[in-house]
């Protein structure tokens, strides 16, 4: 473990420390480059774009308050704390406003039930932690080591921030409340995590102990506030373990259901595309020639399978491409599909 210099530690208090006023050169960048990543996480889940969704990733500036937060435990910096921490949680609102704006304009009809982009966020798991602290241990040590700061683009597409948000806000539009506190609590994960690791990373390289000796002003550590920062990690990891137990149902419930759907498709002459179970929530897309297929006919199935407690989402597709002529009142089935 190389040890660190004054220049080390005036890099990174630099760097994560946001000073100055709102009009300033490092509170613009901030503002500026977190509206243009929420716009752009927002269009990429409303798109279900993931390619989009990870350039909304590699803009967003969010880590930077947040290992802000990491630094200022460790040199015991309470003026820092509290704004890094004022520019996560303002950061954080301010994205789910955009998000909740975009999602005015894009109301879509089933709610995001099918959005995969929507769906991958809203049922965080005890492993979603454990990846979140394995991300957040390599970026506290990419930003205390210099000559790897190169794997930074990388971290911050690994760790969700801004997309979690934009869920939320969109969520929120469309009053699915559940689930966009779900998805509020995958970004309380991921930032629980980012600074814990960060905490324990910069403690091991001694940051503390080299500002001190360069003169760098640091303040009293008491032992509440590494406590603080373990029961963080510890209040998220509760709800996480029972989402992960929900996941399991869901996954058992998507096994009993799917023998059921395939079975009602069949008798209508009809085919499943997917079955899928979210939240106790039976998802099906069906696609099958005109006429529409009996939904109720399956709620009837379900039930006496036993999963009567669960409530039904389905999507039908109907096969068939029709030709309305202009003005006209009656539509047609395409030569094509005819034959």
């Amino acid at each position: 473990m190389s040890a660190l210099t004054g220049t080390d530690i005036s890099r990174m208090t630099g760097s994560l420390f946001i000073d100055g006023p709102i009009r300033g050169r490092p509170s613009s960048r901030f503002w500026v480059l977190l509206v243009l990543a929420a716009v752009i996480a927002t269009a990429g889940v409303v798109a279900d774009s993931t390619a989009t969704v990870i350039g909304a990733m590699i803009v967003a500036p969010l880590m930077t308050p947040i290992l802000g937060i990491a630094l200022a435990v460790v040199l015991s910096d309470r003026p820092h704390l509290i704004k890094s921490l004022l520019l996560v949680v303002g950061g954080a609102l301010a994205v789910i406003a955009i998000a909740l704006l975009i999602g005015m304009f894009s109301h879509p009809l089933d709610d995001y039930l099918g959005n995969s982009q929507v769906s991958g966020r809203i049922s965080p798991k005890l492993i979603d932690l454990v990846a979140a602290l394995a991300t957040g241990t390599v970026g506290a040590f990419a930003l205390v080591r210099s000559d790897i700061s190169d794997t930074l683009p990388g971290v911050a597409i690994a760790i969700s921030l801004v997309p979690p948000l934009a869920v939320v806000g969109l969520l929120l539009g469309v009053g699915r409340y559940a689930d966009a506190a779900e998805a509020g609590l995958l970004f309380g994960t991921n930032v629980a995590a980012i600074v814990a690791t960060g905490t324990i990373v910069l403690l091991l390289y001694r940051v503390r102990d080299t500002a001190k000796d360069v003169g760098h002003p640091v303040g009293r550590m008491s032992g509440g506030t590494l406590a603080a920062v373990v029961g963080l990690v510890l209040l998220v990891a509760v709800p996480l373990t029972i989402g992960s137990v929900s996941v399991a149902q869901d996954q058992a419930s998507t096994r009993q259901a799917k023998p059921v759907t395939e079975q009602w498709a069949v008798d209508a002459g009809w085919q499943i595309v997917g079955v899928e179970v979210v939240n106790s929530v039976i998802i099906v897309t069906a696609l099958g020639p005109p006429p529409e297929v009996d939904p109720s006919a399956l709620r009837v199935a379900l039930n006496e399978a036993g999963m009567s407690a669960s409530p039904l989402s389905i999507r039908l597709v109907v096969g068939g491409t029709r030709y309305c002529p202009a003005e006209a009142t009656t539509c047609y089935l395409s030569s094509a599909d005819a034959a």
